[in-house]
């Protein structure tokens, strides 16, 4: 799996823009090719739109706040647009680049169709949450979506530990190779409950990563089982068309109680 730290060359901070946080309507119209695993233009029933927003907080922020935000993005998953949420802090970053930028907390969410993922963020109780538990308090932040085929959008278990990666190309490089990568991951991940991978359709908001991966794994203690082996040999096979890879942890968070107000 692409998920072990690789000597990269180093990232450049990006100043944070507001606006980056929200679904923009022309990334659902974008003609970019897609991968083996997001073929299709539109989600089918057999398709999962994976949604990543990574926040950075400052570790001056008050807790309270930090806390009221948490909870607020949480209580978002009884919106009738997502198959699944959660939110929480970072787990562990496990890259030069991850390290770098800091990220310090996750939202990760699933959809049906890109339609949905539009509706969640143009949804009022979304945008409130953004613009009263987020922005106020947020350094910076970055998202990642991709379409994943042949995956039902449902929820991941609570407790699951995640292994998340996004890559960035080097200009000028094959993706090819990187998608053959990609899939043999699925192999390499022995273990995992779930894999999911595909190419980034919202490259405004992603500091130019443009594929990411996901594993899912029953426990956090499966996570130290992916080195060595394939993992190594899917590694080596890469890093030559590799700018930058962001790999971080972390833990599906627990549902919030079903008297939650958004």
């Amino acid at each position: 799996m692409l998920s072990l730290s690789l000597n990269l060359k180093p990232l450049h901070s990006v100043r944070f823009r507001p606006h980056a946080f929200l679904v923009k309507p022309q990334s659902l119209r974008s003609s970019s090719v897609r991968l083996s695993t997001s073929a299709s233009a539109m989600a089918t029933s057999s398709s999962t739109i994976e949604h990543f927003v990574l926040f950075k907080l400052g570790a001056s922020t008050d807790p309270s706040k930090v806390d009221t935000m948490i909870s607020s993005l949480r209580a978002l998953s009884s919106l009738p647009s997502v198959s699944h949420l959660s939110a929480g802090p970072i787990l562990r970053l496990r890259s030069a680049a991850a390290s770098e930028l800091a990220f310090t907390h996750l939202l990760h969410s699933r959809y049906e169709s890109k339609e949905k993922l539009s509706e969640y963020a143009n949804d009022p109780a979304h945008v409130k949450v953004v613009k009263e538990c987020v922005l106020p308090i947020a350094d910076d932040v970055m998202a990642v979506d991709w379409v994943a085929e042949g995956l039902v959008p449902g929820p991941i278990a609570p407790g699951s530990a995640i292994r998340l990666t996004f890559a960035k190309l080097k200009e000028g490089s094959d993706a090819s190779e990187l998608t053959s990568a990609l899939a043999s991951a699925k192999d390499a991940a022995e273990g995992a409950t779930l894999v999911s991978y595909g190419e980034n359709f919202s490259p405004a908001r992603a500091k130019g990563y443009s594929f990411g991966l996901l594993a899912a794994f029953p426990e956090v203690d499966d996570l130290e089982k992916l080195k060595g082996g394939h993992v190594e040999i899917i590694k080596e096979k890469v890093k030559p068309v590799l700018e930058s890879v962001i790999v971080l942890d972390f833990v599906v968070s627990e549902p919030p109680p079903s008297s939650a107000n958004l």
